[in-house]
């Protein structure tokens, strides 16, 4: 996702809104949210037991912040002509009369989920504790795949494998439309204690298996109260994801270099210098596999070291009017050799930006599989509640469409590969990655799909 610098709101005051009747329900995530159990007793927002006066206050506080905060700052004022007020007075009811806080919560993404909009969802509260389902998944041309079983976990145990195809979870079909809410409602929204998947084998088989989690306690510190050790884990988990999130390379001698980015963050100098190394190899390779967006400002200083000439890659569309992308190119540190930009089902947001602005440019070859197509620019509005423990709470809401110099949007399309490259079940059982293997070859160098795969070994962030 694309995301700017955040508004921050921590008092208790709740944002004036009119209310008025009108029914109609929301569909998809919500779904998902509403029929999933058991639930992980993770914090106040995924709690299935019965609902007390307190988290029913503290939902409805929350369904006030946040529809307020949509209707402040969402992009497109007349919020796709839907009667918000009414949609927000429906939500307010079907709280009162939930029966327990995972149900409250759901009709907070309920009414976010009528915009039909990647980049504007809720984000309820968190907790330090950690959910391992122990194996992970990702769509691969149009079905889904097991990618990697943890050691040791359940779902090892139980039998499950890389390269073997999901069909199911808890009933919910597993494909392109559906993979990434539902990984978000399982992730954020209601952690699962267990679930009940369906596959099919490499030999073609039907298996069922209930697979459980494990929940990954902070540890208790003595003399720290619960509020401060919050604080400090919420740095040290910062720290560990900033270290993580950033850029890393590879060179393979004079012919190749491969930068691998899981997010754009880094800006300035820290790019620059990348791209300093990447001058003195022929080819470039730039593996946004599994990349799922990040900053407009690093995206815009990465194009200006692979851009060939100065260029307005699109503008972004806001409530207040529009914004050019504009990318002055570094004539003293830009690349200008052969360039390969992979992407897969999860290259999403500025990823996807900085690859269709590489082809449209006929800069580069992109490489590998259909993008996710969920392409905005947004901020998050955070809200908070609670003294010991404190609990963050909020929204992404999207304020502008990015429309890219073709003049067409990338939300719900995505950017299709000049070549489509694809690995296979057999691939994926192995741990081989041929596709970074094919695009080397591409460069003139020759790399095994073995040797590919352990350039830069990789931690999904989510299932």
């Amino acid at each position: 996702m694309i995301m700017l610098p955040w508004g921050s709101r921590t008092s208790a005051k709740l944002c004036p809104c009119k209310a008025v009747l009108r029914s109609g329900v929301a569909g998809g995530l919500v779904t998902f949210v509403l029929l999933f159990a058991p639930v992980a007793d993770l914090s106040p927002a995924t709690r299935s037991h019965q609902i007390s006066r307190v988290d029913r206050d503290l939902a409805e506080a929350m369904l006030k912040n946040v529809s307020c905060d949509v209707q402040r700052h969402y992009y497109d004022p007349k919020l796709k002509g839907l009667n918000w007020d009414a949609l927000v007075h429906e939500a307010k009811v079907n709280i009162e009369r939930a029966p327990n806080m995972v149900t409250a919560i759901a009709q907070i993404e309920a009414l976010l989920e009528h915009l039909q909009d990647s980049h504007t969802f809720f984000i309820s509260p968190g907790d330090v504790n950690k959910i391992d389902y122990g194996w992970h998944f990702k769509v691969i041309g149009k079905r889904a795949f097991v990618t990697s079983v943890t050691p040791q976990s359940d779902a090892e145990r139980k039998g499950m494998r890389p390269g073997e195809e999901l069909l199911t979870i808890d009933g919910f079909t597993v494909d392109r439309a559906s993979t990434l809410n539902l990984k978000y409602a399982l992730d954020f929204l209601v952690p699962q204690s267990n679930l009940n998947v369906a596959l099919r084998d490499r030999a073609g088989n039907l298996v069922r298996l209930n697979v459980a989690s494990t929940i990954q306690k902070h540890t208790a510190i003595a003399g720290l109260g619960d509020y401060f050790w919050y604080l400090n884990q919420r740095i040290i988990n910062f720290e560990n994801a900033w270290n993580n999130e950033k850029a890393r390379y590879k060179e393979l001698g004079p012919e190749l270099m491969i930068v691998r980015v899981p997010a754009f963050f880094e800006t300035g100098l820290a790019v620059d210098a990348i791209f300093e190394k990447a001058r003195s190899h022929r080819s470039l390779i730039v593996d946004l596999r599994g990349t799922p967006g990040g900053r407009l400002d690093s995206v815009v200083d990465y194009l200006a070291d692979v851009l060939i000439q100065d260029a307005k890659v699109g503008e972004f569309v806001g409530r207040d009017g529009t914004k050019p992308i504009l990318i002055k190119r570094n004539r003293r540190n830009a690349f200008a050799g052969d360039l390969i930009v992979l992407v897969d089902s999860e290259t999403g947001s500025a990823a996807e930006i900085f690859a269709r602005a590489v082809q449209l440019e006929e800069r580069g070859t992109i490489l590998g599989d259909h993008t996710a197509g969920r392409t905005m620019e947004a901020r998050y509005y955070m809200h908070r509640y609670g003294h010991n423990p404190v609990y963050d709470y909020g929204a992404l809401v999207t304020v502008a469409d990015p429309i890219m110099a073709d003049g067409k949007s990338l939300e719900r399309v995505g950017v299709e590969p000049d070549r489509t490259f694809l690995p296979t079940e057999a691939d994926l059982a192995a741990g081989r990655d041929p596709v970074l293997a094919y695009a080397a070859g591409l460069a003139g160098v020759k790399l095994s799909p073995e040797e590919a795969a352990k350039l830069f070994p990789r931690k999904s962030r989510t299932m």
